[in-house]
């Protein structure tokens, strides 16, 4: 290498993986805009200046604004699926939810605000949330009619969207201890009385 020049920033990493690493980098950056609090500011110039990628890094992942949009919430929404199907217990998974989407709102921004502000969401959004419901309808073990576990698994996860999206907005004062004391008791009182 000749004197004064410097190392590139990919020098000595292959190639797949270093697709792969401005993949994530740029998903990364595309949650920080997506789940800011005044609103999305997500352009590809925007995304590209805040990950430190120029556009032809984002071309080389996706083919435009919207697939990457898709692609962010996508993402969010892979997570806090392996996030809950890893919870033992209600309060487990209570935690666990808040730890991800409360402790980091950008995140939690992305999955329960994003699909308002962002129109190429709103399909993704109604995709997403059959899983959801079908992962809490699986837990609920102690109810053993299908069609009313669909209907309990479909009010709570309705009754949580809500609560933490308030939670998220600041229009609920409750404490953490107290926001998780709430759902997981929400829970345990809904599958309880059947």
């Amino acid at each position: 290498m000749p004197s004064g020049q410097r190392r590139g920033r990919w020098s000595g990493v292959p190639l797949a993986d270093r697709q792969a690493l401005r993949h994530d980098e740029l998903v990364g950056a595309g949650v920080k805009l997506l789940g800011k609090a005044d609103g999305p500011a997500l352009t590809v110039r925007a995304v590209c200046r805040e990950a430190g990628l120029t556009e032809r890094y984002f071309y080389e992942s996706f083919a435009d604004r919207d697939e990457f949009v898709r692609a962010v919430y996508d993402d969010v929404c892979g997570r806090a699926m392996s996030t809950l199907m890893t919870a033992d217990t209600p309060r487990d998974a209570v935690e666990k939810f808040v730890a991800l989407m409360v402790d980091d709102p950008d995140r939690g921004r992305v999955l329960l605000l994003a699909p308002e502000r962002e129109p190429v969401l709103t399909r993704s959004g109604a995709e997403w949330m059959p899983s959801f419901i079908e992962l809490l309808q699986h837990k609920l073990t102690r109810i053993t009619d299908p069609a009313l576990q669909a209907m309990v698994a479909t009010g709570l996860i309705g009754a949580l969207t809500a609560l933490f999206t308030a939670y998220l907005n600041g229009r609920l004062s409750a404490t953490r201890e107290q926001f998780i004391d709430y759902c997981v008791d929400m829970l345990l009182s809904r599958v309880s009385s059947y």
